[in-house]
């Protein structure tokens, strides 16, 4: 009986081992992913007036999740991406910028995943 408990016991410690790589490789990929987004933030064609919407893109961890955002121009992210009304009549065309970003980051997070744990 003895060594039906050490199989069981040395199949749990090698699915720790697994996990714990696997969580590794997916931090990884998950910094990796986020420092590429935000990359991508700060070169993406935008009305430059300053440049300081463009410098302040930010990744943040929280847990182990990451949010990107904007440090400097936070009110405009969502003027600049959706448009808006002048004050004196009509409308500022929008610059989808950051969906199209976020939706590579999404494709290039899982493509990145598939390749580490496989298909």
């Amino acid at each position: 009986m003895t060594s039906v408990d050490n199989i069981s016991q040395e199949i749990m410690r090698q699915l720790r081992v697994y996990a714990n790589g696997v969580r590794d490789d997916v931090e990884e990929i998950t910094e990796d992913v986020a420092d590429e987004l935000v990359s991508e933030l700060r070169t993406d064609p935008t009305p430059e007036l300053t440049g300081d919407y463009r410098k302040g893109w930010r990744a943040k961890r929280v847990g182990n999740k990451f949010i990107i955002h904007n440090a400097t121009d936070y009110q405009l992210t969502h003027l600049l991406e959706k448009g808006h009304a002048k004050k004196g009549g009509g409308r500022v065309p929008a610059y989808p910028h950051i969906r199209p970003a976020e939706q590579r980051a999404i494709d290039e997070f899982l493509r990145k995943l598939e390749a580490v744990l496989g298909p």
